[in-house]
């Protein structure tokens, strides 16, 4: 599994798709459908990663027309559905992923963002916490579940999960920068420049860093320092300069995405 966070789900979520299994009676099946079934699940692999989900998404049907027992095409076909905002028939698809193999964790924590896209935090939490009962240390379940812990305003959970989550997979900067941003939003604004600065030096090119960088910056009145990130920022990524983007879609916390707003004016 991958972790995810609801801002970046249309694609992440598409690294992690498994594939979808043929079925194990063969016999039941002529060659002329056997091949069918291997063309369409190319087939279906293909535009879903190259985000034509719509086409994908008629792929995946016809393949559960010849295989309804298999939960990973009941997965795919969610995944494919949630990354066209589809939220209600996405979720419909992970349950009855869920239904066929429930002690799979995958489709629990696609489940789960897709409840966190809706503001459904509470749901959110009990998928994340079925994976996490599957696999205590999955890091991609500790930052969406801090994720929905975060959209309920209860931030010393979120901080723990994010903590946990980028301590278990070092590479994880998304996580580590969520830790960042949620040490600003509870007045910790030293530690959360320490966290944030580490992560720029490790990766200079993650926009999001370097533009939480920047908003924590200017709100301490290190200013110079800030614009300086901001450079980088616009050369990386021009989504940051939308700051409805930044606070319904990447969902900052409400004290970094104001001091955001704040340097965002004054640069202007």
């Amino acid at each position: 599994m991958r972790a995810i966070g609801s801002w970046c789900l249309c694609l992440c979520l598409l690294w992690g798709m498994a594939a979808p299994a043929i079925a194990a009676n063969l016999e039941d099946f002529s060659k002329d459908d056997i091949q069918t079934i291997a063309t369409l699940r190319e087939k279906a692999f293909i535009t879903s990663r190259e985000g034509d989900y719509g086409a994908a998404e008629e792929l995946w049907t016809q393949l559960l027309e010849y295989l309804p027992e298999e939960p990973a095409i009941w997965s795919n076909r969610g995944i494919v559905r949630a990354s066209q905002f589809h939220l209600n028939e996405a979720i419909a698809d992970y349950t009855q992923a869920i239904m066929l193999a429930p002690a799979e964790a995958d489709a629990y924590l696609n489940r789960g963002a897709a409840y966190e896209m809706q503001q459904d935090w509470t749901a959110a939490i009990a998928d994340y916490n079925r994976v996490l009962d599957i696999d205590p240390d999955e890091a991609g379940a500790l930052n969406n579940r801090g994720n929905a812990e975060a959209g309920q305003g209860n931030w010393t959970a979120a901080i723990a999960d994010y903590e946990r989550a980028a301590d278990l997979d070092r590479n994880f900067a998304l996580a580590r920068v969520n830790y960042g941003l949620a040490l600003f939003q509870t007045e910790q604004a030293d530690k959360s420049l320490k966290v944030l600065r580490g992560i720029v030096r490790k990766y200079p090119n993650f926009p999001d860093a370097r533009a939480a960088l920047t908003a924590a910056l200017w709100a301490q009145n290190q200013r110079g320092e800030a614009e300086s990130q901001w450079v980088a920022v616009e050369g990386l990524d021009k989504r940051y300069q939308d700051l409805d983007w930044v606070r319904t879609i990447r969902r900052w916390p409400p004290k970094v995405a104001d001091a955001l707003e704040q340097f965002l004016r004054l640069e202007g």
